[in-house]
């Protein structure tokens, strides 16, 4: 894994347009299947996940390449009962989204901004961390290998957590 010139950055306002993007490419497509059109971001139960950036407890952190174009993002928030998403485990445990351009795919990537958030997310305070992820998603193996577990399913997705105390 060569990632030399790739950084991690916290994100700025001016990023938000980028994690709509990511949110888009987040979207797990099986092999085969047809890409929903843009316009499924305007489904409350997705845009949730970005809508509103900025409130308590959200955090992003942006890849950028040697030219500091972004090329993935991790980002995560908190949720409650009255608004809860794929992921949700309880109000105090950040629900992660991550997604990296195609192009970039495979690069060890989501690796470096996992681990970042990772510690990102303890250093808040925070000793938990959620993500939904369908289990046909090669990303399913990231998340596994970084200490996540499967705590249900959603759909046709997985429901996974990790504790943070002893990272």
């Amino acid at each position: 894994m060569n990632l030399t010139g790739y950084k991690i950055r916290t994100a700025t306002e001016q990023d938000i347009d980028f994690l709509w993007e990511m949110l888009y490419q987040a979207i797990f497509i099986a092999e085969g299947d047809v890409k929903p059109s843009r316009e499924i971001l305007n489904q409350p139960d997705l845009s949730k996940y970005v809508s509103n950036w900025g409130r308590q407890g959200d955090i992003a952190l942006i890849a950028t390449d040697s030219s500091e174009n972004p090329v993935g993002a991790i980002w995560s928030r908190l949720f409650d009962e009255t608004n809860k998403t794929y992921g949700f485990i309880d109000k105090n445990t950040p629900v992660l989204s991550m997604a990296v351009l195609p192009e970039y795919r495979g690069l060890g990537l989501g690796t470096l901004l996992l681990n970042e958030m990772i510690r990102t997310a303890k250093d808040s305070g925070f000793t938990s961390l959620s993500l939904s992820v369908d289990p046909n998603n090669p990303a399913l193996r990231l998340y596994e290998r970084q200490g996540f577990v499967k705590v249900g399913i959603d759909g046709t997705s997985w429901d996974m957590m990790t504790t943070l105390e002893n990272k």
